[in-house]
């Protein structure tokens, strides 16, 4: 689960289907985004943030470091 993502969502109490309805996704995609199951699009990534206050591009530098973390352990 993405955390830094879930906290600021809960902080402002919102719902995954209030952000999802904000940015123009489905509650279902939002969902995926939030668990870390499916990144984004960067249009999408740039909404979520408008609506959560985040810097975008957070949502890129956590799966690079995510693959860089498994690729270090591999050696």
């Amino acid at each position: 689960m993405r955390e830094w993502l879930a906290n600021p969502r809960k902080s402002k109490g919102l719902t995954h289907q209030q952000v999802a309805d904000k940015v123009g996704i489905k509650r279902q995609y939002y969902g995926m985004i939030e668990s870390g199951e499916r990144t984004p699009s960067v249009t999408t990534a740039k909404r979520i943030s408008e609506v959560l206050d985040l810097d975008w591009t957070i949502f890129f530098e956590s799966k690079s470091n995510k693959m860089f973390l498994s690729q270090k352990q591999a050696i």
